[in-house]
């Protein structure tokens, strides 16, 4: 957990319609482990986490990519590195797929995380792109 921590931001990336049980039970899954690493001292921003609130009170489509998608790259520009949560769904998520695009090619860590435990799997970064 101290490598998250060292972290001025962490981007948590977990998957949203590809979650099963659907977007409103990812959300819950992205607050719970979202809060428990802010618990833990990692300041973390969950695109999940802290944007579904808003589609659902606002009427803004959730899945409305026009909108979404400059609001997150702003946020993985701001944040220092990435963390992905392991929750069903995850290695199929285009969204997860983008966001690890983004991070290696900003030459960003990427750690694995295991959203039961909240502990990182792989001790190392993910490998970043030459």
């Amino acid at each position: 957990m101290e490598r998250l921590k060292k972290h001025k931001l962490v981007y948590l990336g977990t998957p949203y319609t590809k979650y099963e049980g659907g977007i409103h039970l990812a959300f819950v899954a992205a607050s719970a482990i979202a809060g428990g690493l802010l618990r833990l001292g990692v300041s973390v921003y969950s695109p999940i986490a802290h944007t579904h609130p808003l589609a659902m009170y606002a009427n803004i489509d959730p899945l409305d990519h026009k909108i979404w998608l400059p609001f997150d790259q702003a946020m993985m520009d701001a944040s220092d590195a990435m963390c992905i949560a392991k929750l069903e769904g995850w290695d199929t998520s285009y969204g997860i797929k983008h966001e690890i695009e983004v991070f290696r090619l900003a030459r960003k860590p990427i750690y694995e995380l295991d959203p039961a435990t909240l502990k990182i799997i792989v001790h190392e970064p993910m490998e970043l792109a030459a």
